[in-house]
């Protein structure tokens, strides 16, 4: 598929409808086509699940373009393939959380994983709408920069505040307090102390400011542990992009912690980059 798209995976369930709904708002929002994808074993069973999901679509935003089409294999590598060219790839989670969820995971911890695009993952408590609410950056590293990327081009599309979260502060060694400086080492060595903004990694952000003069960013850090404070930060969000930082697994690569916590528990869609 070369027309420029937004995938989404349907099965029937409530949590696909939700998903198919912020895929269709995200297509809106692109000027993309929306491209709907049913993984099933057999072909034939696909029909009435893929034109109740295209009608829904085509009632609720009229005039976006919708092409429908089943795949006969697994919903993983359905999507995948669907979404190797795709702008985004929706897809929806229960947000099963405990020790079982995080070991063997769901169709959403597979493909952050495996996909190569941006991946949007929408849970059962996902209401918000996707120009509602500021756009969340959890960052880790100056690696992060195409995340950075990304969630600076959201908030442009949606018109919204940028809200940068550095999940690495917490692992930094604090500024070193005025009075612990001895008065001969000098003003270079009380650089440590530096305001919020320069804590964050600046890298990954440097020109982003200038190329989207238009986003209001305001910077954070992690003051009570970085995933406690991303969660309570997704609940007032569009939508959090986090980057993609996969671990080996004996089941195959999953995502960090941080990404894994996200998508079980966060309070707005989950956009991994």
């Amino acid at each position: 598929m070369t027309t420029r798209h937004v995938t989404v995976g349907v099965d029937g369930t409530l949590i696909a409808v939700r998903a198919l709904d912020r895929a269709a708002e995200e297509a809106v929002l692109r000027g993309a086509l929306l491209d709907i994808v049913y993984a099933v074993p057999d072909l034939d069973e696909a029909g009435p699940v893929l034109a109740s999901a295209s009608a829904r679509v085509r009632e609720r935003n009229p005039g976006l373009p919708v092409k429908a089409s089943a795949f006969e294999g697994g919903p993983v590598q359905a999507l995948a393939q669907h979404g190797r060219g795709a702008e985004l790839t929706v897809v929806g989670t229960r947000g099963l959380g405990g020790i079982a969820g995080l070991l063997f995971g769901s169709v959403s911890l597979r493909l952050a994983a495996r996909m190569r695009g941006p991946l949007l993952v929408v849970g059962g408590g996902n209401h918000q709408s996707a120009s509602r609410g500021e756009v969340l950056l959890g960052m880790e590293s100056d690696a992060d920069a195409d995340a950075a990327a990304s969630a600076f081009a959201e908030a442009a599309r949606r018109g919204v505040r940028l809200s940068v979260l550095d999940a690495a502060a917490s692992r930094r060694p604090a500024p070193v307090p005025p009075a612990l400086i001895p008065a001969d080492q000098g003003r270079d060595d009380a650089v440590v102390r530096v305001p919020t903004e320069q804590a964050v990694p600046r890298r990954a952000v440097a020109g982003l400011r200038q190329r989207y003069p238009q986003v209001e960013v305001e910077f954070r850090t992690c003051d009570s542990g970085r995933v406690h404070s991303l969660l309570e930060a997704t609940r007032e969000a569009a939508v959090v992009v986090v980057g993609a930082h996969g671990h080996p697994h004996r089941i195959g690569p999953r995502p960090g912690p941080v990404t894994a916590a996200l998508l079980h528990h966060s309070h707005c869609p989950v956009a991994i980059v």
